[in-house]
């Protein structure tokens, strides 16, 4: 057991200094420095039933502060819910210019978030940028400004990951660990790195420099994707354009994951996809979190090298803890969030094997 200690012990060395420091909440926004020329933007909203959540978040979009030109499109994607109507009642106490628009259902092959983007990239036209947001997430009123300048500094896409709710105890519990595995998954220093391979964005605040969109293929090139974020990251990169990716501070996600259930349903949806639905990477992956996050714990009451190394693994929590406002030694609970996580991706490859595959809002992916 001391032999094994000790290799946990060297993982979590390794991990923590040769891993792209990526337990650190230190990327933020660069230094902004306002452009000449203001370029124009068309902010694309994509809503699927989402009423209950945009008289929180449309007006934080319509209220920006912005010196340029700039409007919203809300591309309502066949909602039930009177989604485009409830927008349109949004928008008529000014700011900025709103157009809801709807594309019908997505032809064989597109996702519908996909094909609802795409929609309003048309609709945008001759625009600088495109900031793709999602309905679930408020903005502070200086966030397009902030996020152009960054832009404008050399990057042709830049994203912030929304700091997401974490309100009840199982969000406590969850959403931080989320945060701290997508970071050690697409470490943000090596994703902002232009001589890294490794791309990656966050869903819900995008922002990109249209043409270069357009030169790597548009979003049509990516038309089948799931996980649409990191997809759209990959093809910008792969293009030779710049990406950024970092932690938001006036960017938030509304939206409530109250039970279990919930967080449970939003990982396994998509997990296996990550996976690239291969049993390889799944075996991988569950022996990988056995062996980084639970045998630690498990042992540390027989090996000193062991129980250091939880405690090494802890202390990588400590930056993603305080962003989030959570006691520093909640950390020594990764074990258990880990192994939740696991349980959840191997759930994510039973709903594919069972032909379930990735739902969302009344649709099937595969």
């Amino acid at each position: 057991m001391t032999v094994a200690g000790w290799i946990m012990l060297a993982v979590w060395s390794g991990l923590a200094v040769c891993h792209g420091w990526f337990w650190r909440t230190d990327q933020r926004l660069p230094p902004l420095v306002p452009p000449r020329r203001w370029p124009s933007v068309a902010v694309v909203v994509p809503a699927r039933d989402e009423a209950e959540v945009l008289p929180t978040t449309l007006p934080t979009l319509l209220a920006q502060r912005y010196p340029g030109q700039a409007r919203v499109i809300l591309v309502d994607d066949n909602s039930g819910d009177g989604t485009g109507d409830l927008a349109r009642g949004l928008a008529a106490s000014a700011g900025l210019p709103l157009t809801v628009s709807t594309p019908g259902e997505p032809p064989a092959g597109w996702t519908g978030k996909l094909w609802a983007v795409a929609h309003g990239v048309a609709e945008a036209g001759a625009v600088d940028y495109l900031l793709f947001t999602d309905a679930d997430i408020a903005h502070g009123p200086g966030t397009l400004e902030d996020l152009v300048m960054a832009a404008e500094g050399g990057r042709d896409l830049v994203s912030q990951m929304a700091l997401l709710r974490a309100e009840t105890a199982w969000e406590r519990l969850i959403v931080p660990a989320f945060v701290y595995f997508f970071a050690m998954l697409y470490p943000f220093r090596r994703v902002n790195s232009p001589r890294a391979r490794t791309a990656a964005a966050a869903g819900g605040c995008v922002l990109v420099r249209r043409t270069v969109l357009e030169e790597a293929g548009g979003i049509a090139a990516i038309r089948g994707a799931v996980i649409d974020d990191v997809a759209l990251a990959r093809l910008v990169k792969s293009a030779g354009g710049r990406i950024w990716l970092g932690l938001a501070e006036t960017v938030h996600s509304v939206r409530p994951y109250p039970r279990l259930a919930d967080l449970w349903h939003m990982v396994a949806r998509s997990a296996y996809t990550q996976l690239r639905h291969s049993p390889l990477l799944l075996a991988g992956t569950v022996l990988g979190m056995a062996v980084v996050f639970l045998a630690p714990p498990a042992l540390a009451a027989f090996s000193w090298p062991a129980a250091l190394a939880w405690l090494l693994m802890a202390a990588t929590f400590v930056p993603m803890a305080r962003y989030y406002r959570r006691p520093r030694a909640s950390g020594l609970l990764l074990p258990l969030t880990a192994f939740l996580y696991t349980a959840m991706t191997v759930d994510s490859a039973r709903r594919h094997w069972l032909g379930r595959g990735a739902r969302w809002k009344g649709r099937h992916y595969e």
